[in-house]
């Protein structure tokens, strides 16, 4: 009979599997190729993950936690008094600074993926999840719920096609006058209430 999956080491695995995803890309992986560049053998994974399907939602899942725990962490998210453009500037230069660049490309890379239909599972379910963090913080600014959705959605959209034209590009300058732009655009938005 097999032994039990640990929890907590089955995290770390999940973890360290998402960092060689964040290295080496996502697009087509294989279980072996993953397991060495984690130093680990096969079996460890499929210990912990039935198949390369389970795996995969694995990590999706995970990912979705560990994002809207890097949303939380954005200064002053929670605070009415605090523009919704300087979150989205925060979060633009932590995203593309050097300790989150990899994992911001392996974002840009699953949403492609899904996009495509190339993803093995259901759409990644972390593009909606960013959308209605952004909504909560636009109600909390006092735009109705009616409308904060639709505008999160489309600033998501927005901050996400910038990010993947700089990634491609390497254009900062016009990206990030572009950007300036769309905090203007979702600032006057709360501004006027809707």
């Amino acid at each position: 009979m097999p032994r039990p999956a640990d929890p907590q080491r089955r995290r770390e695995v999940l973890d360290a599997v998402i960092d060689q995803l964040a290295a080496t890309g996502i697009g087509s992986f294989s279980l072996r190729t993953l397991a060495a560049g984690i130093g680990q053998s096969t079996r460890v994974l499929t210990h912990h993950f039935a198949d390369k399907n389970a795996l995969l939602t694995a990590v999706l899942a995970r990912l979705d936690e560990r994002q809207h725990t890097a949303l939380r962490s954005t200064p002053g998210w929670y605070d009415p008094a605090v523009k919704i453009g300087s979150l989205v500037r925060s979060a633009w230069e932590r995203n593309l600074g050097s300790d989150e660049l990899a994992m911001t490309q392996l974002f840009r890379e699953i949403e492609g993926l899904a996009a495509a239909g190339r993803l093995p599972l259901p759409g990644a379910g972390f593009v909606r999840g960013r959308a209605e963090f952004v909504a909560s913080c636009l109600v909390r600014r006092g735009l109705p719920d009616s409308s904060a959705l639709i505008k999160a959605t489309l600033l998501n959209s927005g901050f996400s096609s910038l990010q993947s034209d700089y990634l491609i590009t390497g254009d900062r300058e016009r990206t990030e006058a572009a950007l300036d732009e769309l905090c203007a655009w979702i600032d006057s938005c709360v501004d006027q209430r809707g």
